[in-house]
């Protein structure tokens, strides 16, 4: 479970704010999908949702733990892909992997049944002992992918997670997502790709300059509306309607 409570950020003072009171609630069992044009503030929502940067004011939880008051209990709670995955270069792909698994305190039998598990799923057997500064684009997305799930969180968090994947690990992240919100897990992301957007989210949450402006299923986003061919219209027409 996700909660936002009535959470705002603002960088500079007297300046506009990054994000406006932001009110929502993601339950286990859900993809919600966070849109926004450039620049709405969808990667600092997700900054404050992962606490790497604090709320000015509002209240965040994370499993029924407050990112505010209890930040190492709800961080737990997480795995998070960032939009550029940034990793310490001089070390393989397998001892970053095992730096996270310690992190999160992940046992050694757990950690590796998880990298069997995952190195073939994401086709990193072959490269996981080399450095990563030889990795190109996609395969440092691919270890981040696999970073954040090793201690199996319970609220998955990605901001663009499909950029620079191939067509086979953007399938695999995909298929991970439902897994997850099938299993009772929640799953947040960030992501401008309209189309897995609508194919694979339970709601969609939109913002704008900052602000909430939707939030609910394709369904109830055609219903608000007010367009006459409502069950027709597709995702990226009421993306637009709402944010230009």
């Amino acid at each position: 479970m996700i909660w936002f409570g009535n959470v705002s950020k603002r960088y500079e003072r007297g300046g506009r704010l990054a994000v406006d009171g932001l009110q929502l609630q993601v339950d286990p069992g859900e993809i919600v999908g966070f849109l926004g044009p450039n620049g709405a503030g969808k990667t600092t929502t997700i900054k404050m949702l992962t606490g790497i940067i604090p709320p000015d004011t509002g209240e965040i939880e994370v499993d029924h733990r407050s990112m505010i008051r209890s930040p190492l209990e709800a961080k737990r709670k997480i795995g998070y892909v960032p939009d550029q995955p940034e990793s310490v270069m001089r070390i393989t792909g397998r001892e970053y992997l095992h730096f996270f698994a310690d992190v999160y305190r992940v046992s050694p039998a757990e950690r590796e049944d998880r990298l069997v598990q995952y190195l073939e799923r994401y086709r990193m057997e072959d490269v996981i002992d080399e450095l990563i500064q030889g990795y190109s684009r996609g395969m440092k997305q691919k270890i981040a992918v696999i970073a954040s799930l090793l201690h199996d969180p319970a609220v998955w968090v990605l901001d663009e997670p499909m950029v620079g994947l191939d067509p086979h690990a953007a399938k695999v992240v995909k298929e991970e997502m439902k897994w997850r919100r099938d299993h009772g897990k929640t799953v947040f992301f960030s992501t401008h790709v309209l189309e897995v957007a609508e194919r694979l989210c339970d709601r969609i949450a939109i913002l704008q300059q900052g602000r909430l402006v939707a939030v609910g299923t394709m369904e109830e986003l055609r219903r608000g509306s007010g367009v006459g061919i409502a069950d027709e219209e597709t995702l990226e027409q009421l993306f637009l309607e709402l944010t230009e």
